[in-house]
């Protein structure tokens, strides 16, 4: 039986010395993870296909560049997550925190989705979560600490949710190999979490009013949540606090679902 690895206490909130890849964080729920990470003290890598929305997010947090590091990343490629460690260890010596939050959807019909268009949902919602868990696993487990949270939805869980197919198998292999890699990394210090997002103010822009009064009328609470709410579970799961949650899905979706 391996070693444990003891609890490091301290305070659990603060995240000051600690170096975070946020994925997909140019914009929205991602955006919101880059400025809540960074708010505790922790130094950031802002990534994203979009380089320059990486670059105006990282300007914002730290324009001087020393705790905010912009970076173009392709999540689809397992040598663009080889690049961006990289890149961090020469920055700050190595990472402690990886959020995988980059995602893509779309809603096609079954009979309508091509070869091709599968192959990219899936490259951008679950095969990328396995390519960074497989790059970061290793150098977290060298430092006997870390911490990943890969961000899924509630597709993933359940089919009472507005999605296509290629997208819910995407977002429900997302979560296996969460579960799969904290059972892999368990009793190194490092943990592998998921959180599964409902309805978030993000969508709004892509709805109708009518479509909007629809869904808060599904949420028990009544409404859409926001991307710091979603943010700030994130926060949790990578804190000193959380050192004992591992494999965990947690839902943020204001009672859409109740397991």
């Amino acid at each position: 039986m391996a070693a444990a690895i003891p609890h490091r206490g301290g305070d659990g909130d603060s995240l000051a010395g600690r170096v975070a890849l946020v994925t997909g964080a140019a914009h929205g729920i991602g955006e919101a993870i880059a400025h809540e990470l960074h708010a505790r003290g922790a130094s950031v890598a802002v990534s994203d296909i979009d380089f320059a929305g990486a670059q105006a997010v990282a300007g914002a947090l730290d324009a001087s560049g020393k705790t905010a590091l912009p970076l173009a990343l392709d999540v689809t490629r397992h040598d663009a997550f080889v690049a961006a460690l990289e890149a961090m260890t020469q920055a700050w010596g190595g990472a402690d925190i990886v959020v995988n939050n980059a995602g893509r959807g779309k809603r096609t019909p079954t009979q309508e989705i091509t070869p091709e268009e599968f192959d990219q949902i899936v490259a951008v919602n679950m095969r990328s979560v396995f390519f960074s868990c497989q790059v970061f696993s290793e150098h977290l487990r060298a430092r006997s600490h870390g911490r990943i949270v890969n961000i899924t939805s509630q597709a993933g869980q359940f089919l009472g949710t507005v999605a296509s197919a290629h997208y819910v198998a995407a977002k429900a292999g997302a979560i296996m190999l969460t579960k799969f890699f904290a059972k892999e990394l368990a009793g190194s210090g490092v943990t592998v979490n998921s959180i599964a997002p409902g309805p978030i103010a993000t969508a709004k822009a892509r709805l109708t009013p009518e479509a909007i009064a629809r869904v808060e009328s599904l949420v028990p609470v009544g409404r859409f949540g926001e991307p710091s709410e979603i943010a700030a579970a994130v926060a949790f799961l990578v804190s000193e606090r959380a050192g004992f949650i591992t494999g965990a899905s947690v839902d943020v979706n204001g009672g859409l679902t109740m397991r």
